[in-house]
């Protein structure tokens, strides 16, 4: 049964301090089926001076010690899977299925970065002169402010945790509103393995309010953030003013490439696959496909057969391939997509419409003949929606595919090396998947370029934005 949801703070489950609470709907029915806890300046003082207290006992504990308690939470969270997946899908209304992976995906994280725990290591850089040792000593950088989205209320959440308490870091982590009990579940995994009271709390609440309280503060030392490109940028303004660092994981538009000499079939069962994954509410999901015009009519077959294949329902259902969107926002936006490009001279392959009129249901929609002005071409959709172009020349598929500011991820189809190579080196983004779908792994770096953001949420390179570099040279007296 999904109880509420209440603030997590030096240790201590607890309400807000005015007693307020936030409803919380599954997105299936529109019903209220809980509530979270919001929390006031007054808590996140409270929050601020555990993790404050908490930085300074935590970075004292051994990287072994750290790695040992991490590894026991993902043991933890792959024992509570099942029953965090169904919270999961109430509050979000993703599948089951898909509810489950991501829930077994976060031990997966938390054990890699328990390993890197292990190795924070520094260097020796030789000297110029004899009797003097020159080292690099890796050190936590402080508390940490966490932001994550409701669409992946885990998979996002665990990758910020983990990493900061591997590296030694306290952390205050703002959980989604709309999906509060899967970071819930998160942290109690984290304080039930032995993490000590005040290195993880736990706030709901306004976010621009909490946002713009937490990073000017003095204890916090770290912001990263998962979300839109506009908050993003207004984070990154603040946090600059106050000389904070930051890992900011933004928007995206993921062209997908499919070129003449591919393998049609694998590229219509994956892209179909991660297109429509979460109802489309994927940053890294294929947004834009460029299909070589030999092959364009039988790619555009098969891509409309799987979106006219899936059955939406309740992800409560076995039988469910693709849930609701997560809210009421999503299906007006889907709406406003399809009518924009659809006045603009796009044809409506499939879909295009809401569902019934309890939830957020919206048909798996396949558009073709998209000019380039309408807005779907230009905005991340993040939904249902997969416009489908043709092309004729490859550099004229990478030019449109660099059009926009947004480089998350790029993929493409093909079984020419020379192709591979162009494409490999020729798109502007953080991360390129050819003929597969590999992101997301523990242990790759996992972020974007130019409007999407910078730093990884992956990787060593995730591990490196919770460490300072701190130079020490000695001379023998």
């Amino acid at each position: 049964m999904y109880a509420d949801i209440q603030l997590q703070i030096a240790g201590q489950w607890c309400g807000g301090a005015a007693d307020a609470s936030l409803p919380v709907l599954n997105p299936a029915t529109g019903e209220i089926i809980g509530h979270v806890a919001k929390a006031e300046k007054a808590d996140l003082d409270r929050a601020l001076a555990a993790a404050e207290a908490g930085f300074q006992l935590w970075k004292r504990v051994s990287g072994y010690e750290r790695y040992r308690i991490l590894r026991k939470a993902a043991d933890l969270l792959r024992a509570r899977a099942e029953g965090i997946a169904q919270n999961l899908t109430l509050e979000q209304g993703k599948p089951l299925a898909e509810a489950r992976m991501e829930a077994q995906a976060a031990g997966d994280i938390v054990d890699w970065f328990a390993e890197e725990a292990r190795r924070t290591y520094g260097r020796i850089i030789p000297a110029r002169l004899p009797g003097v040792q020159q080292l690099v000593i890796k050190e936590p950088v402080g508390p940490v402010a966490a932001f994550t989205p409701w669409n992946f209320p885990i998979n996002q959440a665990v990758r910020k945790v983990s990493a900061a308490l591997a590296a030694g870091c306290s952390i205050i982590l703002k959980g989604p509103e709309e999906t509060p009990a899967a970071c819930a579940a998160l942290v109690q995994a984290y304080l039930d393995a032995g993490v000590p009271a005040g290195v993880v709390q736990l706030v709901y609440g306004i976010p621009s309010e909490i946002s713009e309280y937490l990073i000017p503060h003095p204890v916090i030392r770290k912001i990263t953030f998962t979300g839109s490109t506009p908050v993003g940028k207004h984070l990154s303004m603040l946090a600059g003013q106050h000389m904070k660092r930051i890992t900011m994981e933004l928007g995206g538009h993921s062209p997908a490439i499919i070129c003449d000499d591919a393998d049609i079939e694998r590229a219509v069962a994956l892209l179909g696959a991660a297109k429509f994954r979460n109802a489309g509410q994927v940053c890294t999901s294929p947004t834009r496909f460029l299909v070589h015009e030999k092959v364009y009519d039988q790619f555009l077959a098969g891509f409309v057969r799987i979106a006219k294949g899936l059955r939406v329902g309740d992800g409560t259902d076995p039988h469910t391939t693709m849930g609701p969107l997560a809210n009421e926002r999503r299906v007006l936006a889907m709406e406003m997509f399809v009518a924009d490009a659809v006045a603009k001279g796009a044809r409506l392959e499939t879909g295009g419409k809401r569902i019934g009129n309890a939830g957020n249901f919206f048909e798996p929609t396949v558009l073709t003949d998209v000019p380039l002005d309408a807005r779907i071409m230009n905005e991340e959709p993040f939904g249902p929606l997969a416009p489908i172009l043709r092309f004729g020349d490859l550099d004229a598929a990478l030019a449109e595919a660099n059009r926009l500011p947004f480089g998350l991820a790029a993929y493409a189809y093909t079984r020419s090396n020379a192709n591979t190579a162009a494409l490999a080196a020729g798109f502007d983004s953080g991360m390129v998947s050819i003929n597969h779908h590999g992101l997301a792994l523990p242990e790759a770096p996992f972020g974007g370029v130019k409007d999407s953001g910078y730093g990884s949420e992956g990787g060593i390179e995730a591990m490196e934005a919770y460490l300072n570099a701190k130079f020490v040279t000695l001379a023998q007296s």
